[in-house]
């Protein structure tokens, strides 16, 4: 049996604001706009997380993060 640990990310593209919150770790705030973003979602994928769904509306861009224990 699979079991999961779960993230998130968060980007307002026009603040270009991007936060982070992961299991067993303080949120994380971050400036930036698509290269930003790119680098935050890549070293994320490089510790094992993988994107389990994304959501948008307007300005917002929501990720969840999932990676196998």
């Amino acid at each position: 049996m699979f079991r999961y640990e779960f993230g998130v990310v968060e980007w307002l593209w026009d603040l270009e604001a991007i936060r982070v919150n992961m299991p067993g770790s303080g949120e994380r705030k971050f400036s930036g706009s698509y290269d930003e973003v790119v680098a935050v979602l890549s070293e994320l994928g490089g510790q094992g997380w993988d994107v389990a769904t994304c959501a948008a509306n307007g300005n917002w861009l929501f990720w969840t993060l999932r990676r196998q224990r």
